[in-house]
């Protein structure tokens, strides 16, 4: 019942919000609809009942850019991640999500970065526009390295596609480790139950040193920080 009230709020907030977006669009100004956003995240939270116990955002420097990387265990991994990092973070996200009216529109205008799993250069693309942000902006990202939401809660093997973004924008790694939502909201459930979940932001992780040759090395330092703090 929760999850039905809460799409219905979204409805009614989308729809509100079309004078707002096409405003921030004729003037350029993203910040408007990132804010509301996070706004819109918290009131999901509140809405749905879920309890969260957050450690280590001390770790984040707010006016430095990361490449945060999470395990990824539920639907709800994504919008409880944007409101928690205290900085305007931008998400790449596959190019479907694009579609979905007005939504669409403004995640496009904020920057966030469509990605076709279909085509063998669409990631690599993809990559190279997220750096390029990255570098010339000073954006932040949120990349879920395991490609997709696990199917058994359990840490799945890590795509390359996120570290290439942290080389090639030489911005530190900063794995989250998230525990609990599996339990609420598990991949193929549409209906959210009530708890607790727990996010963890670890320590940045620096690339430097790092290339294509020892990325192996990086991805498993990366992916053992995040599995230590699930055991």
């Amino acid at each position: 019942m929760r999850t039905l009230i809460l799409l219905l709020i979204y409805i009614i907030i989308i729809l509100l919000l079309i004078p707002v977006l096409l405003f921030c669009m004729l003037i350029r100004a993203p910040r408007p609809i990132l804010v509301v956003g996070k706004w819109a995240m918290k009131v999901g939270k509140a809405v749905l009942g879920i309890n969260l116990e957050v450690s280590g955002l001390e770790t984040i420097d707010k006016k430095s850019s990361y490449v945060f990387m999470a395990n990824h265990l539920s639907f709800l991994d994504g919008p409880l991640l944007y409101m928690l990092i205290p900085q305007p973070v931008r998400v790449i996200l596959k190019k479907e999500v694009f579609r979905i009216p007005i939504v669409g529109l403004g995640m496009s205008h904020v920057d966030f970065i469509p990605v076709d799993r279909k085509r063998i250069t669409g990631g690599k693309r993809s990559i190279e526009k997220a750096s390029r942000l990255m570098r010339e902006r000073g954006f932040s990202f949120l990349i879920f390295p395991e490609g997709t939401r696990s199917r058994d809660g359990k840490l799945q093997p890590f795509k390359r596609g996120g570290f290439f973004l942290a080389l090639a924008s030489q911005a530190p790694i900063l794995p989250i480790s998230i525990k609990g939502s599996f339990e609420l909201m598990p991949k193929g459930s549409f209906f959210v139950k009530r708890g607790k979940i727990k996010v963890v932001f670890n320590a940045p992780v620096p690339v430097l040193g790092f290339n294509r040759d020892n990325l192996h090395q990086l991805i498993e330092r990366v992916r053992g920080i995040i599995q230590a703090k699930l055991d």
